[in-house]
């Protein structure tokens, strides 16, 4: 299976299919007999979708149509504190039950792409911390969630009917905050309303230096809105909102959902500590030839490479004058003269935010990404930078796997809010 899995909540019609794999998958490793009362509790996947969250993993039946009919491959569930399923979570902590991967899709992905998954699902609901048990026999999902941050809590260790498990727990990380990505990526200008919420104003290039962030909650929230609205105008922008996970941000919500306005994107904010040793595994090496090169300030080659992947009819000198702002280090990747790739890291604190890591249609597959990304955390090091933080698209499986595999966490979510079209007359 060459193709990444699609992680999403199970639709009705993946249900039934996901209580099938849980136990065929289950039976297949030996974890119960075929007269086991546990394997029609691991088939009643119905349940388990109304009392909890279901993931599942899925790929086309046609890899050659991607958008096709799609087959269950894997499975987890996430049940909150105070569940029937929940057997160990504690107030706050989300516990992983189920995770089961068709034996024919094993080797794949699968099981990793599904664990992200619910790392990033418990860090959007909120919880505190993540647990799991498991057996001393599952070595391989072991190695898995060592690997994704899961620690033993040995204190926390428990037996059912003579069987020993083990807890392993996941602790989200400290998220960078507002206020240290806009620091990261400033907007040319920041407006701040009377209610004392920020809003970037950059020409329109890109949602991250063009949008409003509620940082208090004023009396009135509709005038709030209203105020932004205004001040777009007046730009001859698109309004746009910037909605987290904090309470202001629900209630600002809420009232755009009255308003008809949409969420045009959704981000992950992910996090690397850089005094942890990353955990790699085989990979595609880079060219041997790689040549990396660093700029304070962003030359052609490096715009051209990065606004032709991003955004082709982009303002060079408004991309410039963002890229510009702030403390920041541009890295360009080029191979027998030519440019591959780019990728730029930038300071606030001790945090060291990457970003704009793109590589050459033409020279993808090839380590160029992972490269430019190892160099760009070595960069942050060097700069005396303790935390590394990274915003990547919830859609971009891609990124999220390379990511994932290069130490970097799920700590924030947040989503771009847009009136819809024709919404404000």
């Amino acid at each position: 299976m060459s193709v990444l899995p699609r992680i999403g909540v199970a639709t009705p019609e993946q249900v039934a299919d996901a209580g099938a794999l849980t136990a065929e998958a289950y039976l297949a490793d030996r974890l119960l007999d075929r007269d086991d009362e546990y394997e029609v509790e691991l088939r009643d996947a119905e349940r388990r979708a109304r009392e909890a969250t279901l993931l599942v993993a899925s790929v086309p039946v046609d890899p050659a149509a991607p958008d096709g009919r799609h087959a269950v491959v894997g499975t987890i569930t996430l049940a909150p504190y105070g569940s029937s399923y929940a057997e160990i979570a504690e107030p706050g902590e989300l516990e992983l039950r189920m995770l089961a991967v068709a034996p024919e899709a094993r080797g794949a992905g699968v099981a990793e792409a599904l664990v992200v998954a619910a790392q990033r699902e418990a860090v959007v609901l909120g919880a505190r911390r993540v647990v799991l048990s498991t057996l001393d026999s599952m070595r391989t999902a072991q190695r898995l969630y060592a690997r994704l941050g899961f620690t033993p809590a040995a204190e926390r260790d428990w037996a059912h009917e003579e069987i020993r498990l083990r807890v392993l727990t996941w602790t989200p990380p400290t998220a960078p905050g507002v206020l240290t990505e806009m620091a990261c990526w400033p907007p040319l200008r920041v407006l701040t309303t009377r209610g004392g919420w920020r809003v970037g104003v950059s020409q329109g290039l890109t949602r991250r230096a063009n949008s409003a962030v509620p940082l208090t909650e004023p009396a009135d929230l509709a005038a709030a809105v209203a105020e932004v609205v205004a001040i777009y105008a007046a730009e001859r922008q698109r309004p746009v909102l910037r909605l987290g996970g904090s309470d202001v941000d629900r209630r600002v919500g809420e009232l755009l959902d009255a308003q008809d306005w949409v969420t045009a994107s959704v981000t992950d904010v992910l996090v690397a500590d850089l005094h942890a040793p990353v955990r790699t595994e085989p990979t595609a090496p880079a060219p041997p030839s790689l040549e990396l090169a660093v700029h304070h300030v962003p030359d052609d080659a490096w715009l051209e490479t990065y606004l032709g992947v991003k955004s082709a009819s982009a303002d060079r000198e408004v991309a410039r004058a963002i890229l510009a702002g702030g403390t920041a280090q541009h890295v360009v990747a080029r191979h027998a003269g030519a440019v591959v790739g780019v990728i730029r890291v930038a300071y606030e604190g001790d945090w060291a935010a990457l970003s704009c890591l793109a590589v050459d249609p033409l020279a993808r597959r090839a380590g160029i990404g992972r490269a430019l990304t190892l160099h760009a955390l070595a960069l942050a090091r060097e700069h005396g930078a303790a935390r590394a933080f990274l915003q990547v698209e919830a859609h971009n499986v891609v990124a999220a796997r390379l990511y994932a595999r290069l130490g970097f966490r799920p700590a924030d979510s947040y989503r771009y809010r847009e009136p819809r079209v024709g919404a404000l007359g």
